[in-house]
């Protein structure tokens, strides 16, 4: 089963496409694009396991993410690892856009995956590559400590969990739509035995 959609919230343009694993009913794979506070917070989260369990423990994330967007991302990941201590825990990038200034602050726990792809930038080519630390939300929460990175107009942000093979980072292109190019991604890249999910995020520009 698949999933696509498009959108924009102000002063960023995004697709997402997602795909569960054939027999399961749902995924535990989701996304969070929010405008909060002159900032827009986004967040791609990988319940652990598959199906019902793992879409609880996701939609847990969801829910605390959207409910404290304003928070630092550290707050927020400490404070998404208090409330799914009680699920099976999940794996989580999260990133916050300033538009005023173009600067993205982003963090990852556990193995979703995160890159930065410069407008204009040959095929394949990724400037930016978050660095992802070992732990489970709800489970083992590592040190956290976000990185910040400079955007400027068309610059591309693109998460994908570990459904999505590594090697998606090859075929990135600048020139496509967001939603192109998570369709393409997850069509070339789903592995077949996991959830998976791709989010691609373009920075329309400062806003200052």
């Amino acid at each position: 089963m698949a999933a696509s959609t498009n959108g924009k919230v102000n002063f960023v343009e995004y697709g997402f496409a997602a795909a569960s694993v054939d027999g399961q009913r749902e995924s535990g794979d989701t996304y969070v694009v929010q405008y909060c506070e002159d900032s827009a917070l986004i967040a791609a989260i990988d319940g652990i396991g598959h199906g019902d369990s793992a879409a609880v423990a996701a939609q847990a994330a969801v829910d605390v993410i959207r409910s404290h967007c304003a928070e630092s991302l550290e707050t927020v990941a400490q404070i998404c690892h208090d409330h799914l201590r009680s699920t099976r825990g999940a794996v989580m990038s999260l990133a916050s856009i300033d538009p005023r200034d173009g600067q993205m602050r982003w963090l990852g726990v556990g193995n979703v995956q995160g890159v930065v792809q410069r407008a204009g930038s040959p095929r394949g080519i990724a400037q930016e590559v978050l660095l992802l630390r070992a732990g489970v939300v709800g489970a083992h929460l590592p040190v956290l400590q976000s990185a910040s990175v400079t955007l400027n107009a068309g610059d591309t942000v693109v998460f994908a969990t570990d459904g999505i093979q590594t090697e998606f980072v090859r075929d990135l292109s600048s020139v496509e739509t967001p939603q192109r190019c998570a369709d393409r991604i997850l069509k070339q890249h789903f592995r077949g035995n996991d959830d998976a999910l791709v989010l691609v995020v373009r920075f329309l520009g400062t806003t200052a």
